[in-house]
């Protein structure tokens, strides 16, 4: 996908822009996206070694410049060139190797994706209840803060104004920092649009 420079970010490329560079669909391959405002989750729709086409969960219209961030921890700096309709399209920095991208190449194994919320919870444990704070989130689990100390295998709820109850077990720790597991799995628009409220809460 190429996208001429005179374009502005709120057009969109014509037919033949986007066809300058042969694409590759990469139908429902989660990324996220960083920049000054926050993390989001997005969906990689097709990519070239130009630019790329996402899928979003809801509005990027704070934000211009980013990086996109695969599973595997690559980063590629990206500017926003159209939004429209829950889809966007980015203009990569510089080329890319487009059958390295499809391939997730990157410094780490494919994980999870998870998402830098910093969104204060209530935990509950033998029906004490105190207050920690989730760093991270991903569909299966999360990062959380805590004074208290808790034992790997032990087993919690936590909940916020933004999140619903969910039973967890503690998988790992390095106090005051621990990982924990949900029993539930989240559905990544779930997780994409419950990330962004954090987010904007934590902003206010």
């Amino acid at each position: 996908m190429s996208f001429p420079e005179s374009l502005s970010a709120g057009s969109k490329p014509s037919y033949e822009d986007q066809r300058a560079s042969p694409r590759f669909a990469l139908l429902l391959r989660a990324a996220k996206l960083i920049g000054a405002h926050g993390e989001y989750l997005c969906i990689v729709r097709d990519v070239s070694e130009t630019g790329v086409k996402l899928r979003l969960f809801h509005s990027l219209a704070a934000e211009r410049r980013l990086a996109l961030e695969s599973a595997a921890g690559e980063r590629l700096a990206v500017e926003k060139v159209w939004e429209n309709g829950g889809e966007a399209g980015f203009r990569f920095d510089v080329p890319i190797e487009a059958q390295r991208f499809i391939a997730e190449a990157g410094p780490y194994p494919k994980r999870p994706i998870r998402v830098c919320v910093g969104h204060p919870v209530q935990v509950t444990i033998a029906g004490e209840t105190s207050v920690a704070k989730v760093r991270d989130l991903s569909r299966q689990g999360a990062g959380i803060e805590t004074e208290h100390y808790l034992a790997i295998g032990q087993h919690l709820r936590i909940s916020s104004a933004l999140m619903p109850e969910f039973e967890a077990t503690v998988c790992w720790r390095r106090h005051p920092s621990y990982g924990i597991v949900f029993r539930q799995l989240m559905s990544l628009e779930e997780l994409a649009v419950r990330a962004f409220h954090m987010q904007e809460a934590g902003a206010r």
